[in-house]
């Protein structure tokens, strides 16, 4: 009875190691989606220096999760006592980081507000200033989801416009209408649009179309966190067990 539950203990341990492997996997490929997109979301990232953390951690514990993984199963499947031991310390380290970064999240939430975004959008935007990041990276995101500003065009009404120009107004350029969103789409009707004419302008501000366009993903990020959370602890429990049974 013993050895059978030493067995059935074995399997379920290289079974959880493998949802480990496969959370790590997904972790990992979101990783690198979000630093190499070419959507422009990577300018984002690289613009803000908590989201710039916050991406290359989730890189990190992908990576870490996908080796630890397949460190557990062949610990599993092997019966090694000193993998075992190695997978139960390297797990409760990752565990205990990844507590303490949800943790983070949580408190520094207030930086992902519509507030902060506004504010920061005040503050540093040079409109087709295309050798700064910051400008660069805003353009592209407005291009990208037919947006304009964070709240919508009100937002630049207190940025200076180009001095030298006789066309631009409040709204810049990335918020005019372009029959395809790219910066190679050309405009419908740009005079127009930089003129003030509403039905030549995206009107919906960015935060809103962005936080549409990931609300998906977000909840499924958060759900497969909480997933390899759960999973994590259960292989930690299963590790020792089978650690213990182990002659």
């Amino acid at each position: 009875m013993e050895g059978d539950c030493l067995s059935c203990m074995k399997y379920l341990m290289f079974l959880f190691n493998f949802f480990i492997f496969l959370g790590g996997a997904c972790l990992l490929g979101l990783g690198i989606w979000v630093i190499v997109d070419p959507t422009g979301f990577r300018e984002i990232v690289a613009a803000n220096p908590l989201l710039f953390t916050g991406a290359y951690i989730m890189l990190a514990m992908g990576a870490m999760l996908f080796l630890l993984g397949f460190l557990g199963c062949c610990g599993a499947i092997r019966e090694n006592k000193c993998l075992l031991l190695f997978f139960f310390m390297f797990i409760l380290l990752i565990f205990l980081a990844e507590l303490s970064a949800a943790i983070l999240a949580f408190i520094f939430r207030e930086n992902l507000t519509r507030e902060f975004f506004t504010k920061e959008l005040k503050k540093h935007y040079q409109r087709n200033n295309d050798t700064d990041v910051f400008s660069s990276t805003w353009n592209s995101v407005m291009i990208t989801f037919a947006c304009c500003g964070v709240n919508g065009p009100e937002d630049f009404e207190a940025i200076p416009h180009l001095p030298y120009s006789s066309l631009e107004k409040a709204t810049p350029e990335a918020c005019c209408q372009r029959e395809l969103q790219s910066r190679e789409g050309m405009f419908v009707n740009k005079e127009a649009c930089l003129s003030g004419v509403e039905r030549f302008q995206n009107r919906q501000g960015c935060y809103t179309v962005i936080l549409n366009s990931f609300e998906t993903y977000v909840y499924l990020a958060g759900a497969l966190a909480i997933g390899v959370l759960a999973i994590e602890l259960l292989a930690m429990i299963f590790a020792m067990c089978l650690f213990r049974g182990i002659q």
